[in-house]
């Protein structure tokens, strides 16, 4: 599978890592709510289809981003920078 690295071009999937579901929304860190930690850290999605996921390009120029990939096809529509960097690259 070959990543469109945002920063580095296309790249082999080998150079990444994969750093788990981008769609999941991690309770507020006061949130004393046990139920709600333990769903979010041990209940997972198996979806079919295009899936939001986070990568890190650790052999490369080390950027986290979203990349959007169908995991029936691993066919991938969509890249984008997260964090800080990412908005360097918008404006």
């Amino acid at each position: 599978m070959l990543i469109p690295c945002p920063v580095c071009g296309l790249r082999d999937h080998g150079e990444f890592v994969y750093g788990g579901d981008a769609t999941r929304l991690r309770p507020l860190i006061s949130s004393d709510n046990a139920e709600r930690w333990a769903a979010y850290v041990y209940d997972r999605r198996n979806p079919r289809g295009p899936h939001e996921e986070y990568w890190q390009h650790v052999h490369g120029c080390r950027q986290f981003m979203v990349v959007t990939r169908n995991t029936e096809t691993h066919d991938i529509s969509a890249v984008r920078l997260v964090g800080p960097w990412a908005l360097r690259e918008s404006g």
